[in-house]
């Protein structure tokens, strides 16, 4: 768990999602619908340009089109990612001259199959949606969103703009995903005494509804009120189980073809990039608390739950969350020694062997997330780039010479100080030094 690495520092989470608060997908405004390289070239046009009211219009503008794209890519595959239909007439194995080889043949000929079911599948979504009747976005675009680059410059625009409340917002989302950007934290400190609102709380403008849920249950983890908090838990694990697979369902859009290649590594080279973008999701939807990332968010989501749990007397759920934790974290002392605990007594609390397994989504999100990191290892070593001729990419928008710079104030302080109490409790084990039994020795 990284205990000793674990500062983690208190902060109010301000509601989500206030930049998108109209937004559709579905019925977005035909007079808003522009293509996102455009929008977000014309800002950066405009903020080289000092045109700060004008920059800022278009970065918002920019940041609303990107979150259309990606919600129009995670329904429609989401929405045509279900099993195969069965074959009412699937291809009986053809031989090869020599009479071998048949079942490999009709084998790869139901995979194509089904590649192609589902290629018509999201022609038909997308046909209907507004985020594709526009052209599509370059890759490393799509990149420097997902790293909410945007917001680096819409917070310095709004603030030339003298619209300080959004200036606070906007860096401070960036700083959510970059906390180690000391300009950006400097900033931000420096709008929060121009507002006087040093202990106002912070909004982040791409925050995920769970982070505020997970937050809020390690408040009341640490109040005492287990049961609050076990509810509050659960529903933050379930929502962010949601989102990580929207998540990965985003990752199978739109690719730029940048090389002439053969057949077979032309579709690898484009499953290997659907492949890093869904490893990253991962890392992507990691909550930022205090400046810091909440390492193995999944593992002490259920870390918190084991503890939890037995602290209610429901024994049966806390050794069931103590063996999902150990998937992520199988060398943890302090939980092996729990579960121990468990199976020696589990004939006063009535348990069975079906309560020391892990959870059913514990063990798919551990067995997806383990599969798609060995297949990108994979790819990476043995489908290096060769010498096939490349095709030119998509020009990407021209980024400004000068980023915001320090000029506006010195000696500013990093954006943490005075502004968090300390909060953060690291999970127990199953109980209090005093009141744990001495554990036995399995057999």
């Amino acid at each position: 768990m990284g205990r000793a690495a674990w500062g983690l520092l208190w902060l109010l989470l301000g509601s989500a999602g206030a930049q998108y608060e109209k937004y559709s997908f579905r019925g977005f405004p035909p007079e808003d619908l522009m293509p996102l390289a455009a929008a977000y070239g014309h800002a950066l046009e405009q903020y080289e340009g000092e045109s700060w009211r004008e920059s800022a219009r278009y970065l918002e503008a920019a940041l609303r089109l990107h979150r259309l794209l990606r919600d129009s890519e995670a329904f429609c595959h989401a929405n045509c990612s279900g099993p195969a239909p069965p074959a009412a007439a699937a291809p009986g194995p053809a031989p090869g001259p020599d009479g071998s080889h048949g079942d490999e043949w009709a084998r790869e000929l139901r995979l194509f199959g089904r590649v192609l079911e589902r290629a018509a599948c999201l022609r038909r979504c997308k046909r209907s949606l507004p985020a594709f009747q526009v052209p599509y976005p370059p890759r490393q675009l799509l990149r420097d969103f997902q790293s909410r680059l945007p917001y680096q410059y819409l917070h310095y625009a709004l603030f030339k703009a003298n619209r300080l409340e959004k200036a606070v917002a906007a860096a401070y989302t960036f700083l959510q995903r970059n906390p180690k950007h000391e300009l950006t934290a400097k900033y931000l400190s420096y709008y929060r005494g121009l507002l006087d609102a040093a202990e106002e709380p912070l909004t982040d403008l791409e925050a995920q509804p769970y982070e505020a849920v997970f937050l809020r249950a390690v408040k009341l983890y640490n109040s005492g009120d287990f049961r609050s908090s076990t509810e509050d838990m659960e529903r933050a694990l379930a929502e962010y189980l949601g989102v990580f697979a929207r998540c990965l369902a985003g990752c199978e859009g739109a690719h730029e073809q940048v090389d002439f290649k053969d057949f077979y590594p032309a579709i690898a080279d484009l499953f290997a990039e659907s492949l890093q973008c869904k490893v990253d999701c991962e890392a992507n939807l990691t909550p930022n608390v205090g400046g810091y990332f909440v390492e193995k968010f999944v593992a002490t989501m259920y870390h918190y739950l084991q503890f939890a749990y037995y602290k209610l007397n429901d024994v049966r759920q806390a050794a069931r969350s103590a063996a999902s934790y150990m998937l992520f974290d199988p060398e943890d002392s302090v939980m092996q020694q729990n579960l121990v605990y468990y199976r020696f007594h589990r004939a006063r609390w009535g348990l069975e062997e079906d309560d020391f397994q892990p959870r059913e989504e514990a063990m798919l999100y551990h067995n997806q997330t383990a599969e798609l990191r060995e297949l990108l290892e994979f790819a990476h070593m043995y489908l290096q780039s060769d010498d096939e001729m490349e095709l030119e990419e998509t020009e990407l928008p021209v980024e400004p010479k000068e980023p915001p710079s320090d000029a506006e104030f010195e000696g500013e302080g990093d954006y943490e100080e005075g502004m968090y109490a300390d909060w953060w409790q690291e999970p127990e084990a199953k109980g209090d030094e005093a009141e744990a039994e001495p554990e036995p020795e399995l057999a």
